[in-house]
C-alpha cells in the first residue's frame, strides 16, 4: 500500500514574515517606522542598538514626540554585551546569534 507524501507548506521567506508583521500592524493604525542605524547616533549609553525600542528611547522618556501614536518595526539589532548577553554559546547553537532583527509594535 502505498501512502501519498503529505503536502509540503508553501515555502514562508524571512522577507515574508517582515511583510505579513508589519502589514498586520498597519492595518491596526500603526506607522511603519525604518529601522534605524546598527549604531545609535543620539544614545551614548549603547555601542550598538541592542533591541527594537532604542530608537523609541526619547518618546518613552517623554523628551521627544513623533507625528504618529502607534509605530511598528523591523530594527536590525546587534548583541555582544549587557543583560543579554548570548556571546559565550554563539557558534555552539543554532538560536544564539549576534545580529537579528526584532519586531515590535509600540
Amino acid at each position: 500500500m502505498n501512502t501519498p507524501a503529505p503536502a509540503q507548506a508553501p515555502a514562508f521567506t524571512v522577507a515574508d514574515i517582515r511583510k505579513t508583521f508589519l502589514d498586520f500592524f498597519a492595518s491596526k493604525g500603526h506607522t511603519v517606522v525604518a529601522s534605524s542605524s546598527l549604531v545609535p547616533g543620539n544614545d551614548p549609553t549603547l555601542m550598538f542598538v541592542n533591541s527594537g525600542m532604542v530608537q523609541f528611547k526619547d518618546v518613552f522618556l517623554g523628551t521627544d514626540k513623533r507625528p504618529y501614536v502607534r509605530a511598528t518595526s523591523v530594527q536590525a539589532c546587534l548583541r555582544a554585551g549587557g543583560k543579554h548577553n548570548d556571546l559565550e554559546n554563539v557558534g555552539y547553537t543554532a538560536r544564539h546569534h549576534t545580529f537579528f532583527e526584532m519586531l515590535g509594535n509600540w
